[in-house]
């Protein structure tokens, strides 16, 4: 009986003990929350990652659900911050959201060990405020031309340097279709309605001529000048003539629909556009090309907006060590890598455009390299939280000038005298 009484005393105590022991794993695991793309395949790729680690560390991963609209993520998570929510600890933050919202992110130098110099460094320069790093670099994207492969090639026409020879051969080839049969041919298309999409398109035309960048480092306005309306005036020129006149109604997948359906030369876009026109679906595949984006004139300069996203960790996050360790997993060469051979997500580390398995899915990202490394940011940093307001008077000083409104001299004009309300003083 003795022996009875010790066995369910001692099995008792073990049950006890590992109770205890599941209980305190449980209390240690962290329930972290991470925005990223909401639909298709930037879901499927977020959901893979973060199940994989949260089953190697041991912590759970929920994510957060985000509109489709840039803007309206911005302000879902501006209400957030303003109520001090911890409800989403990892955050993706739009290239151009760190100078408006470094308030509300953490620090991220005592944590990444100097990781961030293995990434671009006009990457890393865009997400440092104040000199804190208040996020890390996840995948970068830049303005590229798409080029029909084909129509070059049947019609002896290379491929453009310039602005002006891009239009050139681009009207030489629609010509030449329609007169074989193909009424719909277009020869540029590019993303023409009022908003973001299009602060990028212009950013790239203006700076291709020399033209500054709307407002500098330092916040100077510099956007009233000759080169800048000469830009704006030459892309006018182009529409109804090698671009349709509904331009004006273009976004990006617009824009590659018409490209997919075979009725444009020419088109401007981001790197996501390689993967769709290689689709089965697509009547362009394996007839594209890309290159840089043409100079503006002979002086020119190749120039692409930087696009991309970024991982952060919110200042009210209830887990920021666990949140950090997630997103330095999900921001690393290994991890950069995997989502450049699986989906074509354009890596922010240099070695990696070397590296021969993403080379051999993603060819064009070893002759660009000098593009995604040297692309040019939008003026969010310098001016901060009013970015939004500069880059909508920007947009519609470019929209004006499109749909012939106003001329390039006078949209600059009325362009600077808006920027300088909009700072309301010396200072942004």
């Amino acid at each position: 009986m003795q022996f009875h009484r010790l066995l369910k005393r001692y099995v008792f105590c073990a049950a006890v003990t590992m109770l205890l022991v599941v209980t305190t794993e449980s209390a240690s695991a962290a329930d972290l929350v991470i925005s990223c793309g909401s639909v298709g395949q930037d879901y499927e790729v977020c959901k893979k990652l973060t199940s994989e680690w949260a089953a190697k560390t041991g912590n759970k991963v929920s994510l957060f659900s985000v509109p489709n609209s840039s803007t309206d993520m911005l302000a879902l998570f501006r209400q957030q911050f303003a109520e001090k929510s911890s409800k989403v600890d990892v955050i993706m933050v739009d290239v151009v959201w760190t100078g408006g919202i470094s308030d509300h992110l953490i620090d991220l130098s005592p944590y990444t060990k100097g990781i961030e110099k293995t990434h671009f460094p006009v990457i890393v320069a865009n997400n440092t405020v104040n000199g804190k790093l208040i996020a890390m670099p996840w995948f970068v994207d830049a303005g590229v031309l798409y080029y029909r492969k084909d129509l070059l090639e049947k019609y002896k026409e290379r491929i453009p340097v310039s602005w002006e020879e891009m239009a050139e051969i681009a009207e030489r080839v629609q010509t030449a279709e329609r007169k074989a049969g193909n009424k719909t041919m277009n020869g540029f298309v590019f993303q023409g309605k009022p908003y973001e999409g299009l602060t990028c398109d212009a950013l790239e035309w203006v700076s291709s001529f020399k033209g500054g960048n709307i407002v500098e480092a330092d916040g100077t306005i510099s956007i009233n000048n000759r080169q800048a309306a000469k830009a704006l005036d030459v892309v006018a020129s182009w529409v109804g003539k090698i671009t349709p006149k509904d331009v004006s109604s273009f976004g990006e997948d617009e824009a590659l629909g018409v490209f997919r359906n075979g009725d444009s030369v020419f088109m401007r876009n981001w790197s996501y556009a390689w993967s769709m026109s290689q689709k089965t679906d697509s009547k362009i595949k394996d007839k594209v090309g890309v290159t840089a984006l043409p100079i503006g004139g002979a002086r020119g300069q190749h120039t692409a907006t930087l696009g991309g996203w970024q991982l952060a960790v919110s200042k009210y996050s209830k887990h920021p060590a666990e949140a950090v360790e997630l997103m330095l997993y999900l921001t690393s060469q290994e991890v950069q890598k995997r989502r450049a051979i699986e989906a074509s997500y354009v890596p922010t580390i240099p070695d990696l455009y070397s590296d021969a398995d993403v080379i051999r899915v993603v060819p064009f990202f070893d002759s660009l390299y000098g593009v995604f490394a040297k692309a040019v940011a939008r003026p969010s940093t310098a001016t901060g939280a009013k970015y939004n307001e500069v880059s909508a008077a920007f947009w519609n000083a470019t929209y004006a000038t499109l749909t012939g409104k106003a001329n390039g001299t006078d949209s600059v004009k009325k362009l600077e005298s808006d920027l300088i309300r909009i700072r309301h003083g010396d200072k942004w």
